[in-house]
């Protein structure tokens, strides 16, 4: 039985049976190290997520494309340019029932999701490609709210963890692996952001027949943000004993920042930026 009571037809959640859900996980994802997350298998009914694959085998231009040591072949496309099926779920997986399912669960109150799904959507990493650990931008500009909560619903039937792209929570100081997740079909990956929730899927995908890691990517934040906080773009970080690469770019910007008073950093961040700084 599927986590999320959603009607395959229409994509109405069952507002209350989603709350008595969320409410059901709530202790063991809040009690998580070392930041609160959870993973849930059969979320959807697969009615569901077999409409959407479906949808998605022809994929229209990428929004976004990441061919870098520290995100590889990695694409993203929003929800308002892929077929209909999987827009209206993305719609659902941003309704009041679904945000009181995830606040339930998260025991974060005043989840706002995002409409303009900056960053989110449908995220494809190809074979030969990975996504390093990392810890997610903190500061929707766009709409001045804090990110706090990512989702991931994984598309891939049959994968195994030899294929690669498996999702990875590591600890604080990025000394120790805490746990990984095949992101295998109709599996659910929930978790807190902050600065320091290191994440990722840096083991390259590998498939036999060629078949890309898929997923479905929502965020969702408050209106917490203020000026005591610092706004900070993707931070990535290395692996010990591996070949990840540090992130040299965001370094330069993290010195720039703070080196200059906020107002003149507004100003020249885009002139360098367009000038490969």
């Amino acid at each position: 039985m599927a986590v999320i009571p959603i009607d395959p037809d229409t994509l109405s959640i069952d507002g209350k049976a989603a709350q008595a859900a969320g409410k059901a996980a709530s202790e063991t994802y809040r009690s998580r190290d070392p930041y609160p997350y959870g993973t849930f298998t059969d979320f959807l009914p697969e009615e569901v997520l077999d409409r959407v694959i479906a949808e998605l085998k022809t994929l229209p231009e990428a929004e976004d494309s990441f061919n870098r040591p520290q995100e590889k072949l990695k694409t993203s496309y929003l929800p308002e340019r892929l077929p209909l099926y999987t827009r209206r779920l993305f719609y659902a997986l941003n309704s009041r029932p679904f945000i009181r399912y995830l606040e339930e669960l998260t025991g974060i109150q005043g989840l706002i999701p995002d409409p303009y799904y900056a960053g989110g959507g449908v995220h494809v990493v190809a074979n030969g490609g990975h996504l390093d650990i990392h810890a997610d931008f903190n500061h929707n500009q766009k709409l001045n709210l804090e990110r706090r909560i990512n989702i991931l619903i994984y598309l891939n039937k049959d994968w195994k963890a030899e294929y690669g792209g498996s999702f990875e929570i590591w600890n604080e100081d990025m000394s120790r692996k805490v746990e990984s997740f095949v992101p295998e079909y109709n599996r659910m990956c929930c978790f807190n952001t902050g600065s320091d929730t290191w994440h990722g899927n840096p083991e390259t995908v590998s498939h036999p027949r060629g078949e890309p890691r898929m997923s479905l990517a929502l965020y969702y934040y408050t209106a917490t943000w203020d000026h005591t906080k610092r706004s900070h773009t993707t931070l990535f970080r290395p692996r010990p004993g591996t070949h990840d690469q540090a992130d040299r770019e965001v370094r330069r910007l993290e010195l720039l920042q703070d080196m200059l008073p906020p107002i003149l950093f507004r100003r020249v961040i885009g002139p360098l930026r367009r000038l490969g700084f």
